[in-house]
């Protein structure tokens, strides 16, 4: 694994689009895995990831090779020690089960070159180590019994195939033809999901005839974005987004501890409560979390990941109904917790306990019945001033993992959100308070000034795509209006800012890098006291259009 930026999304139809670019050319669209498929694969919402290989050997993570510069001949000789003799393929499938994780991603082969399959194309295989094992084909057919969905990883990059760095046409008819083989060997399977696409363009790796191909021979797999070009879903990499995607499929994949691959000094496993709340935060944001363990050469999975996974499967067996087939919270700020919805009801998270009452600041909807998902016990809700305020009992044991308040509306929420003034007088439209609408832009996070991610509406390279607030003045006045923004060399343009009607234009000039941030006042707008909608629209654009931390308003 390797930290990518999120890509391309769901397209509709296999046609021929023309693309903004330095050369005009035409670009092949992904139609994309059938509604059906992408309906269940929402609606399963937690995964589990698994990196293993000959790497496990060494116990220092998937990367060994790579970080320690072993030479091929030298990493080789793992294969003829490679017998993981506990392996059991039906355990894995029965812990997934316990952990309450709906299907099953695994590493067929990763970055090493190492096949965990048998494989016609080559004898660097587990059929060619002692143990003379298919595990893919084992993994397969123990979830294919019990009703877990199958995805099989498949590393693009390969620092063992000589043909990688030396024929590379040869090679991408190696990686077409093991897709081919991942894709025909098994019956039906759920998904590819690609990696280490990074050394080489889409157009290099063919993505689009790649892709196409995995259409034809499974079609109601998913596939990720790792191929640079189409895909179902984007794939966050040990980072949860701190905002709105603009409607986008995604998957957060975590490792449970801080190695994807098994590494014997890292015991720095997450515990059972954080991933509960990782899971509700995910998917309270429109997303599914895929959750690593990496085996030991054994074949097992660590007491330590195991246990922690089996006291999520507990909570999930109690509470599950505000995790699987949820969606995104209608709230942008939860400072009680988290949310996940579902139609007109809400699932309130609670990981610590509040006190006596919470506020559901905004939420304008009549509640018809409120309870504790635990004892089933009644909650007393009322309408205030700023949201529904939700009454907790006096007497009451939380979980201790989270606790969950079912919260059942009169209809599809409805809630109205406003930034509000700081005392003294700013207000700071930031970008995971935006609503995002549009194709592409989406909240992601650059590094701030100590080195800590913040978030910046990202991937503007839709001329069309647009971002508005809403914010809430206690006092008029004028206010003088600053933009908090990176743009990389040659990328830039002109952007409209409508602050209340009132109509400002934006510059966006380089600044040395998509995380090089700078400030500037770009005008003053007279604003009465009162409720304001804000807008930002692209007027033209060079490449991409900006990273957009901020806008703030200040009084003048």
């Amino acid at each position: 694994m390797k930290s990518v930026a999120l890509t391309l999304a769901v397209a509709p139809a296999l046609v021929c689009v023309a693309i903004a670019s330095a050369q005009e050319e035409a670009v092949p669209v992904d139609p994309g895995a059938p509604a059906e498929s992408i309906r269940a694969w929402v609606n399963d919402r937690y995964g589990m990831f698994i990196h293993w290989g000959i790497y496990s050997l060494l116990g220092r993570g998937e990367w060994v090779m790579f970080v320690e510069k072993i030479p091929v001949e030298e990493y080789e000789k793992l294969q003829g020690r490679f017998n993981p003799t506990r392996f059991d393929a039906e355990a894995w499938v029965r812990l997934a089960k316990a952990a309450g994780q709906r299907y099953i991603t695994i590493t067929s082969k990763h970055h090493d070159g190492f096949c965990m399959f048998d494989s016609a194309l080559t004898t660097y295989t587990s059929m060619h180590s002692p143990a003379r094992r298919d595990f893919i084909g084992e993994l397969t057919r123990a979830c294919q019994r019990n009703g877990i969905k199958i995805q099989y990883y498949y590393s693009l990059l390969d620092w063992h195939h000589p043909d990688y760095r030396n024929n590379f046409p040869a090679y991408l008819d190696y990686a077409f033809g093991q897709v081919r083989e991942l894709c025909t060997k098994y019956g039906k399977i759920d998904g590819i999901w690609f990696d280490g696409g990074w050394e080489h363009s889409w157009q290099d790796w063919q993505a689009p005839k790649l892709i196409a191909m995995i259409r034809q021979l499974q079609p109601h797999a998913l596939v990720n974005d790792r191929a640079g070009w189409g895909g179902d879903y984007a794939t966050p990499e040990q980072t949860i987004p701190p905002g709105m995607l603009g409607g986008r499929l995604f998957e957060c994949c975590f490792t449970i501890n801080n190695s994807w691959g098994y590494n014997v000094h890292d015991r720095a496993f997450k515990s059972p409560q954080q991933i509960v709340m990782m899971l509700a935060d995910i998917v309270g944001k429109g997303g599914n979390l895929l959750l690593n363990v990496g085996p030991l050469p054994t074949g097992e999975i660590q007491v330590e990941q195991a246990s922690r996974l089996r006291q999520v499967g507990e909570w999930l067996a109690k509470y599950g109904e505000s995790i699987y087939g949820c969606g995104a919270s209608p709230f942008p700020q939860t400072p009680w917790g988290k949310c996940t919805a579902r139609s007109s009801r809400l699932y309130i998270h609670l990981f610590e306990w509040p006190g006596r009452e919470v506020t559901l600041l905004g939420l304008r909807n009549k509640v018809k019945s409120a309870r504790l998902l635990k004892g089933n016990v009644p909650v007393k809700a009322r309408l205030g001033d700023d949201g529904v305020v939700l009454g907790l009992p006096e007497e009451f044991t939380p979980d201790l993992l989270d606790t969950v308040v079912a919260v059942d509306l009169d209809g599809p929420p409805v809630v109205e959100f406003f930034v509000r003034q700081a005392d003294d007088g700013t207000v700071r439209l930031a970008a995971e308070l935006a609503q995002i609408h549009g194709s592409r832009l989406m909240c992601e996070t650059k590094p701030g000034p100590d080195g800590a991610p913040v978030p910046n509406l990202g991937f503007w390279v839709d001329a069309n795509d647009w971002a508005s607030w809403r914010m809430s003045l206690e006092r008029g006045g004028e206010y003088e209006v600053e933009v908090e923004w990176a743009n990389a060399p040659g990328t830039g343009g002109e952007m409209e800012i409508d602050i209340g009607g009132r109509k400002l234009v934006f510059v966006t000039e380089e600044t040395g890098g998509w995380d090089k941030f700078r400030k500037k006042t770009i005008g003053t707008v007279e604003l009465p006291r009162g409720k304001h909608d804000v807008a930002v629209r692209v007027i033209k654009m060079s490449g991409a259009m900006t990273n957009l931390r901020a806008i703030i308003l200040r009084p003048a």
